[in-house]
């Protein structure tokens, strides 16, 4: 009996400019994967906007929400619509360089990088941007003069049904809001966590187990956390971010992902340009710890952003193992241009690169 074909996953790419200033080009892409294989296929620019660094998939599932990580930072809305997007609204986030955002039925949260603030913004009924815009301010500077000379929020994360956490790479902090029952209503309700200084936590990666995992791009290590149920977090201790760091690029994480079943974590790492894969375990106490499986290449320059999905079980000669064992990881390279799959062994964490398509300064991959 011949197997049917697995459904291709679409995948929506988030770009920066390639030249000039913003509109000169960039804009929202989309590509087909095969989850068995892990080819990409069908690579096609969707619709030009500004600087789409980083995209959000509403929990309707239709529609697409964007920032545009440019001075005046605007964030949009889009429909996907067949193999199109269309624009639905569009609003200014209140700061400078959006560079992420989380988005629920009700609510979008963006964090603006240069000018280091939350910025909350709520949705009608259709999915649409309306309503007041709110911001909330950081303070602060850490010891790393070129990159903390000020706050810079980077992320954003729910926590829970009450809690969000914005990460501040520039002030070592993981602050903490808490949400209320009105749209778009928040109030700042301190930190989380504060990191060691010169940390500059970027990202974060929440297991379904009360653990999270903070990424410093500054220190370069994984910092692993216990959340609390008051929203805060408890620091659990820190590993290197790799183990092949570059004397001559450095070494700088960007995104951080858990495998579905959360015993893998993910961290894309600029500089040695490698994927560094952990196994998430537990020691004699029961607390979360990671241990260093491996660092694969990447084929890719700066690894700004991945996604984790699992591979859909295939012919065994492809790898000689069920292949509903591994996972794809999708690798957005932003200065060399190019998106790339690897498919990771689960036990020796080894990826290797499986299929890339050419695609602009790419900056964050979204399944749709």
């Amino acid at each position: 009996m011949t197997t049917p074909p697995a459904p291709l996953q679409r995948l929506l790419v988030g770009t920066y400019p390639t030249s000039g200033g913003p509109g000169s080009g960039e804009g929202i892409w989309s590509v087909d994967l095969d989850p068995r294989t892990g080819e990409l296929s069908g690579a096609h620019q969707l619709v030009e906007v500004a600087s789409p660094s980083f995209l959000a998939l509403h929990p309707d599932g239709t529609t697409v929400v964007a920032v545009s990580e440019t001075e005046q930072g605007r964030v949009s809305t889009f429909s996907l619509s067949g193999d199109g997007l269309v624009l639905t609204s569009s609003a200014s986030t209140g700061g400078a360089d959006p560079c992420h955002l989380v988005v629920d039925e009700r609510d979008v949260w963006v964090a603006n990088y240069s000018s280091g603030s939350l910025a909350a913004l709520t949705l009608t009924e259709s999915g649409t941007l309306g309503g007041a815009l709110a911001t909330f301010a950081h303070s602060g500077s850490g010891p790393v003069r070129e990159r903390q000379r000020g706050p810079h929020a980077h992320y954003v994360q729910a926590v829970g049904e009450r809690h969000l956490w914005v990460s501040d790479l520039g002030t070592d902090e993981v602050r903490r809001y808490r949400r209320t029952a009105t749209p778009g209503v928040l109030v700042a309700d301190g930190l989380a966590l504060a990191l060691p200084p010169g940390t500059g936590p970027r990202h974060v990666a929440l297991g379904d187990d009360g653990t999270a995992f903070v990424v410093g791009e500054l220190d370069s290590r994984v910092h692993v956390v216990r959340v609390e149920q008051d929203g805060s977090a408890t620091h659990l201790g820190s590993v290197p971010a790799c183990d092949t760091p570059s004397p001559e690029a450095g070494s700088f994480p960007s995104h951080l992902a858990l495998s579905a079943d959360g015993s893998r974590l993910y961290v894309g790492v600029r500089g040695p340009d490698v994927l560094a894969t952990f196994a998430v375990e537990r020691d004699d106490e029961g607390q979360p710890v990671l241990r260093h499986l491996a660092d694969s290449p990447l084929g890719v320059v700066w690894p700004r952003h991945l996604a984790v999905l699992t591979a859909h079980a295939a012919d065994p000669t492809l790898s000689g193992r069920p292949a509903q064992a591994d996972d794809l990881v999708v690798v957005a390279g932003q200065t060399s241009g190019g998106v790339t799959v690897l498919r990771v062994d689960h036990e020796s964490g080894q990826a290797e690169p499986v299929s890339s398509v050419d695609i602009p300064a790419p900056a964050c991959i979204l399944p749709v």
